[in-house]
């Protein structure tokens, strides 16, 4: 299988490339770098390809910089495209071609409260004295931006999130925990983010929500969407509880 490539503007919105995963899946990539115009581009084609999907079509995975499309080789072959793998590159490349590069439509705004440190934020302290601040500096700057969730993954909900302050960028713990509880906000590098689900994990962990950010039984499971943003409000440990008591 060859590979597709589309530069500059005259047949595009903006560059792309289409690349064989395997037989069963394409790589489109739209950029070399986290950076929110970029997501931008991501998300308005998986939206298209939601909205416009092609017979075949299996799953659609959205990453920083690039989107994965999953199909079914025989159901495109069975509607008559003897050679599925040029269907779908022809059918990305066609609805790229149709979209704009315009700003999507405002993104869902989702507050989520936490609880910094304590029990609930053991390595606060830590990331408080690698930068030579005070606990509740690094409370304000978490909590004050709003954050962008670039994508979803590593488990099941887990929000990738961008627009942290380098203020309080702090590296991977040198050893992971074994287990990181439920709701547990961190920190690593310059992202911070949420775990939906008990993991091992070598992020700094600085609070907790009571939230529920991952469900299987809803629809959809994840209370986070990719393009969405965040907002953490800090909340305190009677707060917490009652949260989680059903209290609030």
């Amino acid at each position: 299988m060859g590979v597709l490539i589309v530069k500059g503007r005259k047949c595009s919105p903006f560059p792309y490339k289409i690349m064989p995963l395997n037989e069963y899946a394409v790589t489109i990539e739209l950029g070399d770098q986290i950076d929110e115009i970029i997501h931008q581009r991501v998300k308005r084609l998986n939206d298209a390809l939601e909205e416009r999907a092609f017979l075949g079509l299996v799953e659609i995975v959205m990453t920083y910089t690039t989107l994965t499309v999953f199909y079914d080789p025989t159901l495109i072959a069975k509607a008559g495209n003897e050679f599925p793998y040029s269907f779908v590159c022809s059918y990305i490349k066609d609805l790229i071609e149709s979209l704009d590069d315009r700003s999507p439509t405002l993104p869902n705004l989702v507050e989520i409260p936490v609880c910094y440190g304590g029990e609930y934020g053991p390595d606060l302290d830590e990331v408080a004295k690698f930068h030579g601040l005070s606990l509740e500096e690094v409370i304000q700057i978490h909590s004050e931006p709003s954050y962008l969730v670039y994508m979803i993954g590593f488990a099941p909900g887990f929000p990738y999130l961008g627009g942290m302050s380098a203020e309080i960028a702090t590296p991977r713990k040198h050893t992971p925990s074994l287990s990181i509880p439920i709701g547990s906000v961190g920190i690593a590098g310059s992202q911070t983010g949420i775990y939906p689900i008990s993991t091992p994990g070598g992020w700094h962990i600085i609070g907790r929500t009571p939230l529920t950010l991952f469900d299987s039984k809803k629809s959809p499971p994840s209370l986070l969407q990719a393009g969405d943003r965040v907002r953490f409000r800090p909340i305190s440990k009677e707060q917490y509880i009652q949260w989680k008591e059903g209290k609030r």
